[in-house]
């Protein structure tokens, strides 16, 4: 083997075939050589896993899953987590492409925000690099999509409190860009009618949630529906600091069913994500990329699960 072949696989550059590149790369393990460091992904056969913040106890579950998914195919997950000032997604984006991953997964992305840059999302398109994204997401960005059906955990929620006899029932949701929350505010519209004053939208934070559920229990609603379990559990301290009980006077109903809201005061009702079933379907999807094989397009939506608890009671007479 000539060292010019061997320098053009050391190199990365085209016109080597797949054959003659393995052996190359079995020759320096073989003789206790480095691999590049361009090369090392590759042999790793690793996955970004972008994440937000990890306060939600969501998101640490669904990263469980997707991790453990991932090794059993021999893939091993790259855990990238966002916080306020600290790495961007962009950023998270380039240092993993310097690592040579052979995909990446996001979960509840900057591709869920209409205003917000996409620009990396782009770059990957062009690219060709297998991605997931999992959470509603944009218009155009032409990647498989993993979502939970928004509208239907809304018309769920709403269908269940006007059982209890609730008539004014108020929405706290993500920002207005944020499409999930768009699309939980059209479910919203639909079942209620215009009702802007019934509808708070603020950041997903516990703060956020009690600031939105204060203004909205002194419109006096009778119940909240939430976008998330840490926007309810913001909602519980609110309806306590008014000197009012959770669900006697207000009932609450979250959002994503995270493994300890059965654990709060009282015990959380709320819509459960099967993010055990999202997480393989997403794993699923790019495995199929990473191996060539046709994925689609098109969001694939999972049906979520009313899950009654203590925080949610008929309306007082």
């Amino acid at each position: 083997m000539s060292e010019a072949t061997v320098s053009r696989v050391l190199n990365g550059k085209p016109g080597i075939s797949e054959a003659t590149r393995a052996a190359v790369l079995t020759a320096l393990d073989v003789l206790g050589y480095e691999r590049p460091s361009k090369l090392r992904g590759e042999h790793a056969r690793l996955v970004g896993l972008v994440l937000p913040e990890l306060q939600n106890p969501i998101f640490p579950a669904f990263a469980e899953v997707v991790a453990g998914a991932l090794a059993k195919r021999g893939f091993t997950p790259v855990l990238c987590t966002r916080t306020i000032d600290g790495v961007s997604e962009s950023d998270y984006v380039d240092m993993l492409l310097d690592r040579h991953v052979s995909g990446l997964i996001f979960c509840s992305g900057l591709f869920a925000q209409a205003r917000a840059p996409h620009d990396h999302y782009l770059r990957l398109r062009e690219r060709g690099l297998p991605v997931v994204l999992v959470n509603a997401a944009i218009d155009d960005l032409g990647f498989p999509c993993v979502a939970t059906d928004d509208r239907y955990a809304v018309e769920q929620a709403y269908s269940y409190l006007t059982s209890l006899g609730h008539e004014r029932i108020g929405l706290v949701l993500g920002p207005d860009d944020h499409v999930p929350s768009r699309r939980k505010l059209a479910a919203f519209a639909d079942a209620a009618g215009d009702r802007a004053d019934l509808v708070q939208h603020t950041m997903f934070s516990m703060e956020g949630g009690r600031a939105a559920a204060t203004q909205l229990v002194k419109r006096g609603v009778t119940a909240v529906i939430c976008a998330s379990d840490i926007l309810a559990l913001g909602a519980l301290r609110a309806v306590r600091r008014l000197g009012l009980e959770v669900p006697d006077d207000v009932s609450v109903i979250g959002y994503d069913d995270s493994a300890l809201m059965m654990c709060t005061d009282p015990p959380l009702s709320t819509v459960r994500q099967p993010i055990e079933a999202m997480g393989h379907a997403a794993v699923a999807l790019l495995i199929d990329q990473v191996s060539g094989a046709p994925v689609p397009t098109e969001e694939m939506l999972f049906e979520p699960e009313l899950v009654v608890r203590a925080s949610t009671g008929p309306v007082r007479g």
